[in-house]
C-alpha cells in the first residue's frame, strides 16, 4: 500500500443522480418517536465508510445495485424511521423524529483510482465521502451518514450487520425483525431529581438554542466529522505486545480500554498544559453503555442511544507525577460511578439544563469504536479491509479503531496544535 494519504477532488469521482429510497411499509398515519434526553445530546451527523477488496474470481459489477434493493425493498421494513427526519417540536421543546417517510438519500459512484491508490486508508482523511463507490481495480466504498441522536454506535454498526444479511440471501429474517424505538423508558423524572454533580456535561443555555444549533448544523458537541487544518492529525499504532506492556506497566489489574486511555490521557495532558498549570484539572471523556447497567436493563432490540458520558479528572501534577496506575484507576472509577441512580441523576440533569459533553479546556473525548464489530460487516465480499468513521479531525475527539482484518492492535486516531502534537509524540510511545 502507498504510503501517501491522496485528496480525492470531484474529477476523481464520477456521480450517477441522487436517488431517494422509501419505506415500503411506513406506518401510517405518520409515527412521531419520542428522543430521549441522551438522543438529544448527540445531535451531530456521523458518517462511517467500509472499504472493500474484490475476492479472486468475484465481481463488484452489480454491487450498487444489490445495496440500493437491499436498503430499498428490505432493510427500510424494520428500519422505516431512517426515512423519516429529525425535526424540532416548538410545543415540547424538543427534537423529535418524524417517520414521514421523506427517503434515504442514495448515490453510486465510480473513480478512476484503485484502492491502492488511496494511501494508508486508516488515516483521517476528510475526502471519503459518503457515497456507494467503485474503484478502477474492483474494490468499492460503501459510506453511511445517520446522525447519532437516532441510532447510537451499537445500534448504527446492527443495522450494517442486517443489511449484510440482506445481501447474503438473509433477506426474510431481517424483513420480520422488530426494532425497539420506544425511549420513554429512559424518559426524566418527574420532578427531575439531579443526585450528583455531572461535570462531563456542560449547559446549551437557553433552550431555544436547541433549535437554532441544530438548523444551522453548529452543534458544539464532539464529533467524528469536524475537520480544520488548524491542527495536525497522527494516527498511533499499538500493537497487541505494546497493549500488554501498558497493562503491566499499570502494576493493577486492569482492562485494554483503561490501560490505553490513561496512557492516551496521560500523554495528551502532558503535551496540552504547560508547567504553570500543574495545579489545573485534566480530564477525559469516554462513553459507557448503560443497556445492562440501568434498572431494569434496557431491552435487546433498543435502538436509541444507550451510552452516556462517562469521565475520569486528576489534578495535572498528580497525573502525570504520579506512576501509570494512578491514570487507571481514575478511569476505573469513571466507569464505576455509572450506576442506575447515576444514570437516572443524568438523564434528569440533561431535562433541566439540556446539556453536552463538556469538552474544550483541556478536556476531551474518547470513542472506542475498536469495540463494535464494523469491521465484520459482510455484504458477499468478505470483511472490510478498513472500517471506521470518514474523519476525525479537531483536538477534543480522540478515536480508538482496531487493525484491521488481521490485527490485535488498536490505532488511535488524534489531532492537536503542531507545537502540542510535536510533545504528545516524543513521550507517547514510552512505555
Amino acid at each position: 500500500m502507498a504510503n501517501n494519504i491522496i485528496s480525492l477532488i470531484d474529477e476523481d469521482v464520477v456521480k450517477q443522480e441522487a436517488i431517494s429510497l422509501f419505506s415500503p411499509r411506513n406506518p401510517t398515519p405518520i409515527e412521531t418517536i419520542f428522543l430521549s434526553n441522551i438522543d438529544q445530546a448527540v445531535t451531530f451527523p456521523v458518517e462511517t465508510v467500509f472499504f472493500y477488496e474484490t475476492p479472486p474470481c468475484s465481481s463488484t459489477a452489480g454491487v450498487a445495485e444489490m445495496v440500493r434493493k437491499a436498503v430499498e425493498n428490505v432493510l427500510l421494513i424494520p428500519y422505516y424511521f431512517m426515512a423519516g427526519r429529525l425535526s424540532f417540536n416548538d410545543e415540547s421543546k424538543r427534537l423529535e423524529i418524524v417517520c414521514n417517510n421523506a427517503g434515504v438519500l442514495f448515490v453510486s459512484a465510480e473513480s478512476r483510482f484503485s484502492l491502492e491508490d488511496l494511501g494508508d486508508l486508516s488515516h483521517p482523511n476528510p475526502t471519503f465521502h459518503r457515497f456507494v463507490t467503485k474503484f478502477a481495480c474492483g474494490g468499492f466504498a460503501l459510506g453511511f451518514v445517520t446522525n447519532h441522536a437516532i441510532l447510537d454506535g451499537k445500534s448504527a454498526s446492527q443495522m450494517f450487520q442486517d443489511l449484510g444479511s440482506i445481501c447474503r440471501g438473509d433477506a426474510e429474517e431481517i424483513r420480520k425483525k422488530s426494532i425497539n424505538n420506544e425511549r420513554s423508558c429512559i424518559k426524566s423524572r418527574t420532578p427531575p431529581q439531579i443526585d450528583f454533580p455531572h461535570k462531563e456535561y456542560i449547559q446549551l443555555g437557553k433552550t431555544s438554542s436547541l433549535a437554532s444549533s441544530f438548523t444551522s448544523q453548529a452543534r458544539n458537541s464532539p464529533s467524528p466529522l469536524i475537520f480544520s487544518d488548524k491542527y495536525t492529525h497522527r494516527v498511533l499504532r499499538f500493537t497487541s505486545e505494546m497493549l500488554k506492556l501498558l497493562k503491566d506497566k499499570a502494576g493493577i489489574k486492569c482492562s485494554t480500554f483503561e490501560a490505553i486511555v490513561a496512557h492516551i490521557w496521560r500523554a495528551r495532558t502532558r503535551a496540552y498544559f504547560n508547567d504553570g498549570d500543574r495545579d489545573r484539572e485534566s480530564m477525559v471523556l469516554f462513553a459507557v453503555d448503560v443497556r445492562e447497567r440501568a434498572s431494569p436493563p434496557l431491552p435487546g432490540s433498543f435502538a436509541g442511544n444507550a451510552v452516556i458520558t462517562a469521565f475520569a479528572s486528576a489534578r495535572v501534577r498528580d497525573l502525570v507525577g504520579r506512576p501509570a496506575w494512578f491514570g487507571v484507576e481514575m478511569v476505573r472509577r469513571g466507569r464505576e460511578r455509572v450506576t442506575p441512580e447515576y444514570i437516572r441523576s443524568v438523564i434528569d440533569w440533561l431535562e433541566v439544563y439540556k446539556g453536552i459533553p463538556a469538552t474544550g479546556g483541556g478536556g476531551f473525548y474518547v470513542s472506542a469504536w475498536w469495540k463494535l464489530p464494523f469491521g465484520e460487516v459482510d455484504i458477499g465480499f468478505g470483511r472490510p479491509k478498513h472500517a471506521g468513521p470518514v474523519v476525525s479531525g479537531n483536538d477534543e475527539f480522540v478515536v480508538l479503531l482496531g487493525q484491521g482484518q488481521d490485527g490485535q492492535g488498536i490505532n488511535v486516531w488524534i489531532g492537536l496544535d503542531k507545537d502540542k502534537m510535536d510533545t504528545f509524540l516524543s513521550c507517547v510511545y514510552q512505555i
